[in-house]
């Protein structure tokens, strides 16, 4: 495979801490340039909590996480600045700023890091929202567009600096089949257009086995498996299995213990 020539992202023996509470257990990743990488695990899987640490959001307890051969654990918050440029990011719940109109969102990228006319900056925000065939809609409120509409104008901001690196966050979660397996086409689009690197943080089975070139499965903060489609399809793990069926697990859950990680990550949250 003629993409893992270069490594985009390289994170080794990362782990992460809640307060006292492990998340991740020494993660070991390589996401190879131009690929769709799709990251899965059943929730408490510590898949949000690994996202976080690439973007930067979090910093790790050790491990390093390389992103364009730098190490982001290690970087000043002006690199990190700088690193981000080159990344785009599809919030979850498309994180609009509900008092600008789509076009007004879309342009804050630009704003915020260049210094391109107006002109210039129509124009690009118009190219961004007809690839996600959004055109038209630019002078629309968040609150006006539905569901898939505001996902896919989350897409168009995270687009918009032409970034090398793109990050999704569950991106069909609450929308219905149809409009998911459209964007599932849009997200396959815009590797094939622009040539990117993409991570997916996703527990939809039906869209990651349709996008990824590549699937991670993540399990109580371990990662269980990297692998192709087929190669995830056929593990022999029978916890990687349970979730592809959709299998119930029995997990005796501890009241004390859920309690004090409750508080510990609540806490945690204020920090950052």
């Amino acid at each position: 495979m003629s993409q893992a020539d270069t490594n985009i992202i390289e994170v080794e023996k990362l782990v992460t801490h809640y307060g006292e509470r492990e998340i991740l257990k020494g993660i070991d990743l390589q996401v190879h340039q131009g690929e769709i990488m799709v990251i899965m695990g059943g929730s408490g899987s510590g898949k949000t909590t690994l996202m976080r640490n690439l973007l930067g959001l979090n910093r790790p307890t050790s491990g390093t996480i390389r992103i364009f051969g730098n190490d982001i654990t290690r970087a000043s918050t002006r690199e990190l600045y700088a690193l981000r440029r080159k990344m785009g990011v599809a919030f979850q719940g498309g994180a609009l700023l509900g008092s600008l109109s789509v076009a007004e969102n879309i342009e804050l990228p630009l704003r915020q890091h260049t210094k391109l006319d107006e002109n210039t900056i129509r124009i690009m925000t118009r190219m961004k929202l007809e690839v996600v065939n959004l055109a038209g809609f630019e002078d629309l409120m968040p609150s006006e567009l539905s569901g898939g509409m505001l996902k896919r104008a989350a897409l168009a901001r995270s687009i918009i600096m032409d970034p090398s690196l793109l990050f999704f966050d569950e991106p069909s979660a609450g929308l219905d089949p149809v409009v998911s397996a459209e964007l599932d086409e849009l997200i396959l689009h815009l590797k094939a257009a622009m040539q990117v690197t993409i991570v997916v943080v996703t527990h939809e089975l039906e869209s990651a086995f349709k996008i990824a070139d590549r699937i991670t499965v993540l399990g109580n903060g371990r990662l269980m498996m990297t692998g192709t489609v087929d190669e995830v399809r056929n593990s022999d793990d029978e916890v990687i299995q349970d979730m592809l069926n959709r299998r119930p697990r029995d997990e005796a859950v501890n009241a004390e213990e859920y309690l004090a990680r409750l508080t510990a990550e609540r806490r945690q949250g204020r920090h950052h």
